[in-house]
């Protein structure tokens, strides 16, 4: 044997290394030519998401290293799978070597413990081939690149396993954190399949099982119940209630279930249903003391002191006295109410109604309307209105409906309020079904039969009367309506109603005295407001048509006929008082100036003038002309004037203009101010403020 045969060749030891890493396609019974097609597939390619696939080394006796792979799922319906059975696997050896760095650049660090019930798996590797990242680790590294020179089909020795782990395979990680390579991690939990319900980050796996609940088809109500629990301690309460449903639907005779769905109902607002849920519970369990304490809460709040009485204070058990001190000033305000309201006190019932709902009673529908009948009576109409547009439907409060208030049934207190309100605010037709539907709740009820009947005979009245009105019968339209205001002598729309027929009779003084007790009843009534002024000039009394007729240019700044009506009632009310008013006249348009003595008589006219200086090119004085315009019909008692410095040199010359659009506004004779391109707003303010 010649010598260079009894050493290894460095040929030689490089084939031998490259025949201990290489794939032979031979030996395993796969054709050549189909693995090598681009779209050829190994059998354990593995799911991104389930299994995830991880790669195990490990040195032996002799120093040798063994890639193994093993599945970190317990799932084996991913397609391409093979965890759950074992494969008939070739090791893989790594010549030892002393002193090397086993971790190259971009390479995993870390093992990955196995699921308990999977079996390992071992894959052959094939030196410089690396997979889609389907097929081994994931191509996710943290601050160094990958070498595929160097890296073992991602596969390294550990030193420690013990203390690391590798990134599963997919494109999914754990909690929806990018974990880094080399970092050291003791939790021992493992990877599961949420159920999709929760809130842990990127797709549907999650760290250790904690981030939602895995219920599936569990027929356990009390496994159903805990997950309720978590989802109403987390806030959310719409999820709590469908875990509840559920475990009452498998135990519907549990009360604790009862009670517990009656909590989440409190939660999202639904009071009459957890009253019901909570009686449930009750009826289920006669001693269960939590139901008890929650029904006399509910009862507080829906201002009902005598049923909440009965369970808070049930023989057995120790009343909360936080909530029995609420009880007994929830009875006081209440009695005080009461009180208030048999002798027509209707601020103090108000004022004790307001206790009452502020010491917890706030969702209570009887409450609410005591509160709007208080305001009716004050003749706060529109706020007894928004008042009743808060009371809680009433078809949640079956339960407890023929509890009395007043004396009266307190579904149907609230439906007698409601019709006052309604034909208060002219809406018969309503008022009508409103009283109707009180009467057949409480049918045997003084007061609801006779509001009942009050609102029939005033909604025929109105009903004549109209139709008198529209047929020109004007006194007999005048009977109709007092025949109505027989039965409601406040009624703020009959009595303007009728004033108008008054009006068309020629009776100027009835017709004022019934805007009067319109307006004294609704101090916005627009209607009686505009008959009034009209009414009042008939009469000559010019200062107060202009009263009104000012009130009625704030509620009805863009209405012109008001403004056209104010202009005609302030020369009227100045010829009355012999000024001069040649001059005062009412237009759309402004007055144009061009010469400087009709400037000085114009700015002289008694009153306020607005003058405006423009050059009719000028884009800011083309921009503010059609304002100018708007505010002339808007203050018609104001004299508005433009003129073109162009044109009237004379003007802006004894006037010192050098800039425009500048206006001047002059109180008689004198100038009290000056802008320059002032804002509309501005502009507005200024005459506003001077003729006030």
């Amino acid at each position: 044997m010649s010598s260079h045969s009894k050493r290894p060749s460095l040929d030689s030891l490089t084939s031998r290394y490259r025949d201990s890493l290489s794939f032979t396609a031979a030996d395993h019974g796969i054709n050549e030519k189909e693995m090598n097609k681009p779209d050829f597939k190994e059998l354990d390619l593995g799911s991104p998401v389930s299994p995830l696939l991880t790669t195990r080394v490990s040195i032996n006796s002799n120093g040798n290293a063994t890639a193994t792979t093993t599945s970190s799922s317990s799932s084996s319906s991913s397609a391409g799978s093979v965890s759950g059975k074992n494969n008939n696997s070739t090791t893989t050896h790594l010549p030892k070597s002393n002193g090397l760095n086993t971790n190259n650049s971009g390479e995993l660090s870390e093992t990955s413990p196995s699921i308990p019930g999977s079996a390992p798996t071992n894959r052959i590797l094939r030196p410089g081939h690396r997979r889609s990242v389907s097929a081994g680790p994931p191509l996710i590294y943290s601050g160094s690149s990958f070498s595929g020179a160097t890296s073992f089909a991602s596969s390294s020795v550990c030193s420690n396993p013990s203390t690391t782990n590798v990134l599963p395979s997919g494109n999914i990680c754990p909690s929806g954190k990018i974990l880094k390579t080399m970092a050291s991690r003791t939790s021992n939990k493992t990877d599961t399949l949420g159920a999709g319900k929760g809130n842990y980050g990127h797709g549907s796996i999650m760290r250790g099982g904690g981030g939602g609940t895995k219920l599936g088809n569990t027929s356990d109500p009390e496994e159903v119940k805990r997950a309720g629990n978590e989802m109403y301690k987390r806030g959310n309460f719409v999820e709590a209630l469908a875990f509840y449903d559920r475990a009452i639907s498998i135990s519907p005779e549990n009360a604790a279930f009862r009670s517990n769905r009656a909590a989440a109902l409190t939660a999202v607002g639904r009071l009459g249903e957890a009253v019901r849920e909570c009686e449930e519970a009750v009826r289920l369990d006669h001693a269960y003391g939590r139901a008890r304490q929650r029904l006399s809460s509910l009862y507080l709040r829906l201002g009902l002191p005598e049923n909440a009485r009965h369970h808070l204070c049930f023989p057995g058990q120790n009343p909360d006295q936080a909530e029995l001190q609420k009880l007994q000033l929830l009875e006081k305000h209440i009695n005080r109410c009461t009180d208030a309201r048999k002798i027509g006190d209707w601020k103090s019932a108000l004022r004790e109604t307001d206790a009452a709902i502020a010491v917890g009673a706030d969702s209570s529908p009887q409450l609410i309307a005591c509160k709007a009948e208080a305001l009716l009576k004050l003749h706060q109409i529109e706020d007894a209105d928004s008042c009743l547009s808060n009371i809680p439907k009433l078809e949640q409060y079956t339960p407890f409906s023929q509890t009395k208030f007043f004396g009266m049934v307190a579904e149907a207190y609230a439906l007698f309020v409601q019709a006052q309100v309604e034909m208060a605010l002219g809406r018969f037709e309503n008022a009508v079904s409103a009283a109707e539907k009180a009467g057949r709740i409480d049918y045997n009820n003084v007061e609801i039969a006779m509001v009942l009947n009050n609102v029939k005979m005033v909604a025929r009245a109105r009903t004549r009367g109209n139709d008198f009105f529209n047929a020109g019968r004007f006194a007999e339209a005048c009977s109709a309506y007092g025949e109505g205001l027989r039965y409601d002598s406040s009624n703020s729309i009959l009595y303007c109603n009728r004033a108008v027929c008054w009006s068309k009779l020629g009776l100027w003084e009835k017709s004022v005295e019934d805007c009067n007790q319109a307006l004294k009843i609704q101090p916005n009534y627009i209607k009686a407001l505009l008959r009034r002024a009209a009414s009042n000039g008939k009469l000559g009394r010019w200062a107060d048509a202009v009263r009104d007729y000012e009130l009625l240019r704030k509620e009805l700044p863009e209405d012109n006929e008001v403004a056209e009506s104010l202009h005609n009632a302030q020369i009227a009310l100045k010829k009355s008082r012999g000024v001069d008013v040649h001059s005062m006249k009412i237009s759309g348009e402004v007055e144009e100036v061009s010469s400087l003595d009709t400037f000085k008589t114009a700015i002289s006219s008694p009153g306020i003038s607005v003058v405006h200086f423009k050059v009719a090119a000028n884009e800011q004085c083309k921009e503010i002309s059609p304002f100018i315009n708007l505010l002339c019909v808007r203050y018609p008692s104001v004299h508005f004037f433009k003129v073109d410095v162009e044109e009237s040199l004379a003007v802006a010359k004894a006037e010192s203009i050098r800039m425009v659009p500048t206006f001047k506004i002059y109180k008689n004779g004198d100038k009290v101010k000056e802008m320059i391109c002032p804002s509309h707003q501005s502009l507005e303010d200024s005459v506003r403020n001077y003729i006030l």
